[in-house]
């Protein structure tokens, strides 16, 4: 079972999670941020795996600090879950239409961390959610995973339903990236030996 858990405390968080890459158990998510706890869910039902997660921020200032370190939390758990990514699909594709709304997720799990972010949205939030920290949730996740990831929104309008599509998606992507290649179960996915 690829599996973790991290506990991240700093003066602006408290934040405690697990990761259970091969299971489809139900997910357990508490980040006081409602719109977030939604795509957190989809992400791990999508995702195919198992996401428990409890965050306290300092949510009267605003989600900045919170969204932030989750997504640094989640990136952590999938790091050390993975471990060192023998047997890795490594590369994965996910075009996902939510309504009027299309969206592009491309991963490389190449242990070298970055993010390109291309969304644009009309509304400064959705319920709780600031739009804005919807790259900035994914950067944290792909510097601490150590993911070179590009999202992308074709088109749309609607922006909850662009950032559920970028999160259906980056499940999915992830899913089949971290899936166990069976030719090569045993083998690292990279000429040079290691990612």
């Amino acid at each position: 079972m690829r599996s973790a858990k991290v506990n991240r405390r700093t003066l602006e968080t408290d934040i405690t999670g697990s990761i259970e890459l091969d299971s489809q158990a139900e997910s357990n998510i508490q980040t006081g941020i409602a719109f977030l706890d939604h795509m957190l869910l989809l992400f791990s039902r999508h995702g195919g795996l198992t996401l428990n997660l409890d965050a306290t921020g300092d949510l009267e200032v605003d989600t900045h600090h919170t969204v932030e370190d989750i997504g640094i939390v989640i990136g952590q758990l999938i790091a050390r879950a993975v471990g060192d990514k023998r047997g890795i699909r490594r590369y994965a594709t996910e075009i996902i239409p939510m309504d009027e709304a299309l969206v592009r997720v491309v991963i490389d799990v190449s242990g070298r961390p970055y993010l390109v972010f291309n969304a644009e949205f009309s509304s400064p939030n959705v319920g709780a959610f600031e739009t804005q920290m919807t790259g900035e949730f994914f950067r944290a996740v792909a510097y601490n995973a150590g993911l070179t990831l590009h999202i992308s929104c074709l088109y749309g309008n609607n922006d909850h339903h662009i950032i559920e599509a970028v999160f259906k998606a980056f499940g999915r992507c992830l899913k089949t990236a971290l899936a166990i290649d069976p030719a090569s179960p045993d083998t690292i996915p990279s000429t040079k030996g290691i990612l």
